[in-house]
């Protein structure tokens, strides 16, 4: 996954709604694992109370590549009156346009209680699902460890753009360069837990 962009809110659906049209913004992420763009959209808009982004992407614990990375952040995110819902936002950087997260989890009520949210992994409808190295972005080989034609450039190419909608992911079937054992995943994908802590 990449690293995680999240939001304390009021109301649903700031950052995707399934069977919606994904914004240019969740498509940015869901493609190119691009932050950017939705970071700039949450800051503009008045529901949202705060935000964090990771700094690294998340990988699964028995990852082939044996990077450095782990599967695991802990973080701390504050909230405001009336702001009593998180969402959350990465990319499965081994697809054309997969992601997972969650949308208007509400947050807990007292101290010390906790919110847990197993996620499912998501399609943005905003790209073909090619399964080929060139269209998705470079880091997959290199945090899983596959070695094959040359990687994506991080930009969407129009060529590759569909218009569907936030759907359930199909899963990695090994059309093309992926490897369903290696790139593949069962739902639930993550599991996002919050705890109140004042």
């Amino acid at each position: 996954l990449t690293p995680p962009l999240v939001a304390t809110h009021r109301g649903k659906h700031v950052m995707f709604d399934v069977g919606d049209r994904a914004s240019d913004q969740l498509a940015q992420i869901a493609e190119n694992g691009n932050l950017g763009p939705m970071q700039a959209l949450l800051a503009s808009n008045r529901r949202v109370a705060h935000t964090f982004t990771g700094t690294a992407p998340l990988v699964p614990a028995a990852n082939p590549g044996g990077t450095e990375f782990t599967n695991t952040v802990t973080f701390e995110i504050d909230a405001a009156r009336g702001r009593h819902r998180i969402s959350w936002g990465s990319m499965l950087i081994c697809t054309n346009d997969g992601f997972t997260g969650v949308d208007g989890l509400r947050l807990p009520k007292r101290v010390g209680q906790t919110a847990v949210a197993l996620t499912q992994g998501y399609d943005a409808g905003s790209e073909a699902n090619t399964e080929d190295f060139g269209d998705i972005v470079p880091p997959c080989q290199g945090l899983i460890g596959v070695s094959g034609d040359e990687g994506g450039t991080g930009e969407s190419d129009p060529a590759l753009a569909t218009n569907g909608v936030i759907a359930h992911h199909p899963g990695i079937t090994g059309r093309e360069d992926l490897v369903p054992g290696v790139h593949g995943w069962s739902d639930p994908v993550a599991k996002f837990s919050v705890t109140r802590i004042d």
